[in-house]
């Protein structure tokens, strides 16, 4: 696929705007650490439509219990969105917050502390690179950027500002990722191989047609040109379309449909379960088998990505059928955890492999409770707040380096999909390529070695379940060399 030229201009703001975060690293670092404690934590809420109301709601929460939060100002490109919001607010908190169609009041607003970004994938790289520039905290929600090189470069920029940054993969505020990553780095399933998770989704009109379209969605109340972002060539210009602005998520422009609206919440979780984190190889297969109706995303996908540590991980869904999708799981050697399916779990199984294979009787199939969380936005919400408030940019529960991977690896599969192409990514050189046979030759370079396998991040079971226990007659392999019997010298 050539490049195109938004591609060109996506690639030339990275290179400007990661220089300028450099630049700003000092700045910004002193702007987080003279924060005073005790003072509000004023918030910018940009791109105040369907899902920043959950956002805003937590906010109002939060505000009712302390008054530590505020609500200062709401920013969008629709004039009905800011009204209401504003209306909102003010009912809630007795102040009504500014209003404005460019985000970038707010990112100049040295009173604002911080920014909610929740507009369509397109803007989200722009929006955090300029608000981190400017020393605001970031709470963005998921996908964290519309391309894999943006998602690196966001997470170089929050990197150098020392700010504390969000991604909005709520579901990481569950208990159990965590709890499943020391079990796993204990070694209680052995060497892991595999995890599978889904998202399956069924309806008659069309995932993300449900998001409904109104007379009143107009060029006299939509800023077309900023939704765009034509200037900043962040999308090709086109006339104005209800669709296109209501239901962005169908069109490749502004997102990537079930890979990085539904595909990022599940592999953000597994990557927090398993502690990895960047991919080694990626490939992404599906089409669109049923929903001929104009969308340009799939509605049937896949995406398979193999890890250095020797993991591979799969992510698989259908927008037309869902009620019979994949249990989630992550298999080891001598037992796997599974979860089932949907979201809200609050526990899980494991399932022992037979002990003839594990030679460790203790291994049983158990039910292992861990907790329940009744309302993950406002936990995840209050989770970033406090992260401000502690100024640890590592209290977060899905921190950019979590989002960035998350989004390397659906992303990719994206691509692959589109393009028919394998990638590989360095993570030396935090770079991605096409694909060739380095990944197949290197396992089995391993396997001839009689090489130790490799664990997750954080083992620390030393061999436990990830060794072969071979049978006596396997003495007997080896190559004839002159006509001599390797056995015989064995």
């Amino acid at each position: 696929m050539s490049e195109t030229k938004n591609t060109v201009s996506r690639r030339r703001f990275i290179q400007t705007s990661t220089a300028g975060a450099t630049l700003m690293a000092t700045a910004t670092s002193a702007v987080a650490a003279s924060t005073d404690a005790n003072s509000k934590l004023r918030i910018g809420f940009i791109g105040v439509g369907g899902r920043c109301q959950a956002h805003v709601d937590s906010a109002i929460q939060l505000h009712s219990r302390g008054g530590t939060v505020e609500l200062a100002a709401v920013c969008d490109v629709y004039n009905r969105n800011n009204t209401r919001t504003a209306a909102k607010i003010e009912w809630k908190t007795g102040k009504r917050p500014t209003i404005t169609g460019d985000y970038r009041d707010i990112i100049n607003d040295k009173s604002i502390d911080a920014v909610v970004i929740a507009t369509p994938d397109h803007w989200h790289a722009r929006q955090t690179i300029d608000a981190l520039k400017a020393g605001k905290h970031v709470y963005c929600e998921k996908p964290m950027t519309h391309t894999v090189e943006e998602a690196l470069a966001v997470h170089k920029a929050w990197k150098e500002s020392g700010l504390v940054m969000q991604v909005g993969v709520q579901s990481t505020s569950l208990p159990v990722w965590g709890k499943v990553n020391e079990a796993i780095r204990a070694g209680e399933l052995g060497k892991v191989l595999q995890y599978q998770t889904e998202f399956f989704r069924n309806s008659d009109m069309g995932q993300w047609r449900y998001y409904g379209l109104s007379k009143d969605m107009s060029p006299k109340n939509i800023d077309w040109d900023m939704f765009l972002g034509r200037e900043f060539d962040l999308a090709p210009d086109m006339p104005f379309d209800r669709a296109k602005y209501a239901q962005w998520r169908c069109y490749w422009d502004f997102g990537s449909g079930m890979f990085t609206d539904l595909f990022v919440h599940r592999t953000t979780s597994m990557l927090k379960a398993t502690g990895l984190r960047f991919p080694g190889r990626v490939v992404g297969a599906g089409g669109t088998y049923l929903e001929y109706d104009g969308r340009g995303v799939p509605d049937v996908a896949t995406v398979a990505a193999d890890f250095p540590e020797g993991v591979q991980g799969l992510v698989t869904a259908t927008m037309c059928c869902g009620n019979t999708p994949i249990r989630q799981m992550i298999r080891g050697h001598h037992a796997s955890v599974v979860f089932g399916t949907g979201e809200e779990f609050t526990g899980y199984d494991v399932v022992a492999e037979r002990p003839q294979v594990t030679h460790d009787s203790s291994i049983v199939d158990k039910r292992v409770e861990v907790g329940k969380v009744e309302n993950t936005s406002l936990t995840h919400f209050q989770n970033f707040t406090e992260a401000v408030a502690a100024g640890d940019p590592d209290a977060v529960n899905c921190s950019p380096e979590l989002g960035a991977a998350a989004m390397t690896v659906v992303k990719l599969g994206a691509r692959s999909y589109r393009e028919g192409k394998v990638y590989h990514f360095d993570r030396d050189s935090m770079t991605f390529s096409d694909g060739n046979s380095s990944w197949a030759d290197g396992w089995q370079k391993m396997s001839e070695a009689r090489a130790k396998p490799k664990h997750v991040p954080g083992w620390h079971a030393g061999d436990k379940g990830s060794l072969l226990i071979p049978k006596p007659y396997q003495k007997l392999a080896g190559p004839w060399t002159n006509g001599n019997d390797p056995a015989a010298t064995s």
